[in-house]
C-alpha cells in the first residue's frame, strides 16, 4: 500500500513494459472483434514528471527521456511508433512532462469497440485513476486488490483479452504469488494473452521463478529481459522482465529487433544485457 509509481514512472522498466504492451494491443487489433485489457495494478494512469516526486529520483531521464531523443533504426522505430506516438500526443510542445501509465497507454491505442478494466487498491491512487477516466464508457475503474481481479474478472465478456499483471513487489513472496496468480487465471481463461512484469536485482530468485512457471505446463510462455547495469554494487533494481503467455506469433522476432536497441539506448554501464527466450513452447530448447 506504500508503493507510489510516480517515483519510477517512465524509467527503463516502464519502457520495456509499455513497448511490449503497445505491441500486444496492436496485435489484438488485427481482428475486428473487440477485446478487453485487464490492468490489475493500474496506478494513477497518468504521471506528471515535473513533480517533486519524479524529479527526486529522475529515473525517467534514463528511460523514456533517453528513448525519445534516440536515433532508432527504421524497423525499430516502426515497432515503437504506437508507444512513442502516445507519449508525443501527451506532450505536443515537445519534451516529456506527462507520461502515460499502462491504463492510459492502452486507452490511447484503443478502437471504439475495445475496453479497459483497471484495478487499483490504494485509495488515493484509485481516486485519481477514477477521475482520469470519469465519463469514459470504454473504461471501468474498480477499487480492488488486483490479485482478486484475476479470478473475479476473468474471463472477460468479450472472450478476448490482454491481462497485464504489474505488482509493486514490496512484499516477500511476490514471485510465488505471480506464479500462483497466473495458474489461477489461466485455468479460468486459457485463451488470454498474459503479460507479467517482474524485477531483476541481485536478490531476485529468478531461476526458481522460471522453474515454477515451467512447472505450470502452460503451452506457450515467452520471456523478455533487459538489464541496464551490474548488480555488483547495488541491491536495487538493475533490470526487469516480462513473461508473456500466448504471445503473438510475431513477438519473438520483434523482441530480437527491439531488445538490442533498448539495451544500447538505456544502458547505464557496460554490463547491460538483454535476452528473449521461451520458457515453454515449441522453441523452448532453442540455443
Amino acid at each position: 500500500m506504500n508503493y507510489r509509481h510516480i517515483y519510477h514512472a517512465g524509467n527503463f522498466a516502464d519502457v520495456l513494459k509499455h513497448a511490449v504492451l503497445a505491441r500486444l494491443v496492436r496485435y489484438a487489433q488485427n481482428k475486428d472483434k473487440a477485446f478487453r485489457v485487464l490492468d490489475t495494478h493500474a496506478g494513477i494512469g497518468l504521471y506528471d514528471l515535473s513533480t517533486d516526486e519524479a524529479q527526486k529520483t529522475g529515473e525517467w531521464l534514463e528511460g523514456i527521456g533517453r528513448l525519445m531523443g534516440a536515433e532508432l533504426p527504421p524497423k525499430v522505430a516502426e515497432l515503437l511508433e504506437p508507444y512513442l506516438n502516445a507519449v508525443r500526443e501527451l506532450n505536443p510542445d515537445g519534451g516529456v512532462r506527462l507520461y502515460p501509465g499502462s491504463p492510459k497507454l492502452a486507452r490511447m491505442l484503443f478502437r471504439p469497440q475495445d475496453r479497459l478494466s483497471a484495478m487499483e487498491l490504494h485509495p488515493e491512487d484509485f481516486n485519481r485513476l477514477h477521475n482520469l477516466f470519469e465519463g469514459d464508457f470504454q473504461v471501468r475503474v474498480t477499487e480492488l486488490d488486483g490479485w482478486l481481479a484475476l479470478g473475479a474478472h476473468l474471463p472477460p465478456k468479450e472472450k478476448r483479452g490482454i491481462i497485464l499483471v504489474d505488482p509493486p513487489f514490496e512484499e516477500d513472496g511476490e514471485y510465488k504469488r505471480l506464479v500462483k496468480g497466473l495458474a489461477n487465471a489461466w485455468r479460468r481463461f486459457p485463451g488470454g494473452i498474459y503479460c507479467l512484469w517482474y524485477p531483476i536485482k541481485k536478490s531476485a530468485p529468478l531461476k526458481a521463478f522460471h522453474d515454477e512457471l515451467q512447472a505450470l505446463r502452460i503451452p506457450k510462455m515467452l520471456c523478455a529481459e533487459l538489464t541496464v547495469r551490474s548488480d555488483r554494487h547495488t541491491t536495487g533494481l538493475t533490470g526487469s522482465g516480462l513473461v508473456i503467455v500466448n504471445p503473438p506469433f510475431t513477438l519473438k522476432d520483434e523482441l530480437h529487433l527491439l531488445l538490442p536497441v533498448l539495451k544500447t539506448v538505456l544502458a547505464q554501464d557496460r554490463f547491460a544485457s538483454q535476452r528473449a527466450f521461451w520458457l515453454q513452447g515449441e522453441e523452448v530448447n532453442e540455443t
